[in-house]
């Protein structure tokens, strides 16, 4: 990864380097929008990171309880800087910044010194006009899968509001000046309410800023993106809409699952598994999924994953129905498993897999590349 460095005791002029990360240890400092970026992006190239940080943020918070970060909640202590190859001081406090930095230089390990952006926005048309908001759909995570128009839309933020699905390890180089919002929802942990997501949208365009709403897929499929844009039309603000790669499409492509097939399915399903079947909020017609001959793609169903698998088969599907579920699709953090609908919950269970997760159910899920063409093949000599 480019990272620049300073002198952790003068203003010095900055350089930017290519620091080769991929399997060293490297440690995080601080709980800011910087560290939160800074971590991503590390994560992003291969790092084993470990976080320090008295209140880290929802994201931070997240990649920690999925296993992706080492997360250490309480201040920085001499010593901490030994076991790391490298150090980021990113507390958004300089004299504690610089005493991290000594004790990094102490132990000859490098460190960088950041500055957190945090303010005031630096546009020069902030506060004197009204601004906008860009509703942007990043993908399903590896920040290559990032549209180029969400990408330009990034680079011109003011704010960015994103959620921990979105890409976020993008943000350190596309908008390192811009004001960056943690509005992250952890499933059965700390959260956003909308309303909040929504007003702060408003608020951010009403101050006269390019207010960017950076989603994890595609923001209009189950990332109620139609409920904000609903609510900044009602309030006057001008909303632009940017598409994004939706994750039930490129999580299981990216398990070399294709959702369709010729040959085994005309077509796909994509429902919401957060709710059980038989709960009086569910509006699935399980029954008819059971018996509809497509590809079923499951999105945030790893909860419910036993009753939803039981109900399809109790509606009539055939237990030995192919099935996966992909964890981090298209992440460094990637793995899959593959079984069949009778089995998968248990499976899942035993794998410890969790959200984020997108679950494939039908005969693309036992799809092996190149396998069919061999078979093929193979009965034409016959």
């Amino acid at each position: 990864m480019t990272t620049p460095f300073a002198s952790a005791v003068s203003a010095a002029p900055t350089i930017s380097i290519d620091v080769p990360v991929r399997g060293q240890r490297v440690t995080v400092v601080g709980g800011t929008q910087c560290a939160t970026t800074t971590t991503a992006a590390l994560l992003g190239a291969g790092a084993i990171v470990t976080v320090i940080a008295e209140n880290p943020g929802a994201y931070l918070s997240d990649v920690a309880a999925r296993g992706l970060v080492t997360l250490w909640c309480r201040p920085f202590r001499p010593g901490d800087a030994e076991s790391a190859a490298l150090l980021f001081a990113l507390t958004g406090d300089s004299q504690y910044n610089q005493f991290i930095a000594e004790e990094a230089r102490r132990c000859a390990v490098l460190c960088s010194v950041g500055h957190d952006p945090g303010g005031p926005t630096t546009s020069s048309t902030a506060g004197t006009e009204l601004g906008r908001v860009i509703l942007v759909g990043g993908g399903p995570g590896d920040p290559r899968l990032l549209t180029v128009a969400g990408r330009d839309a990034i680079i011109g933020a003011d704010l960015i509001v994103t959620d921990r699905l979105a890409p976020v390890s993008a943000l350190r180089e596309l908008a390192p000046h811009a004001e960056i919002l943690d509005v992250s929802k952890i499933p059965g942990g700390r959260r956003t309410e909308q309303s909040e997501i929504n007003a702060a949208l408003v608020a951010g365009a009403l101050a006269g800023k390019t207010v960017v709403r950076l989603k994890g897929g595609d923001g209009f499929v189950f990332g109620r993106g139609g409920e904000e844009l609903d609510y900044c039309v009602i309030a006057g603000v001008p909303v632009e809409v940017i598409p994004g790669v939706s994750s039930a499409i490129a999580a299981p492509a990216s398990a070399l699952i294709p959702v369709t097939h010729r040959g085994l399915t005309q077509g796909f399903t994509v429902v919401s598994g957060h709710v059980p079947p038989h709960h009086p909020e569910c509006t699935i017609d399980y029954h008819a999924l059971a018996h509809a001959n497509t590809t079923l793609v499951l999105m945030m169903a790893v909860a419910n994953l036993g009753p939803i698998t039981d109900t399809l088969i109790e509606a009539g599907m055939d237990p030995e129905t192919p099935a996966a579920i992909i964890a981090d699709g298209s992440l460094s953090s990637q793995h899959e498993i593959r079984a069949t609908v009778g089995t998968i919950a248990q499976t899942a269970r035993d794998a410890a897999i969790g959200p984020p997760a997108t679950t494939v159910i039908g005969a693309v899920a036992g799809f092996v590349p190149g396998l069919s063409v061999l078979a093929e093949a193979q009965r034409s000599r016959v």
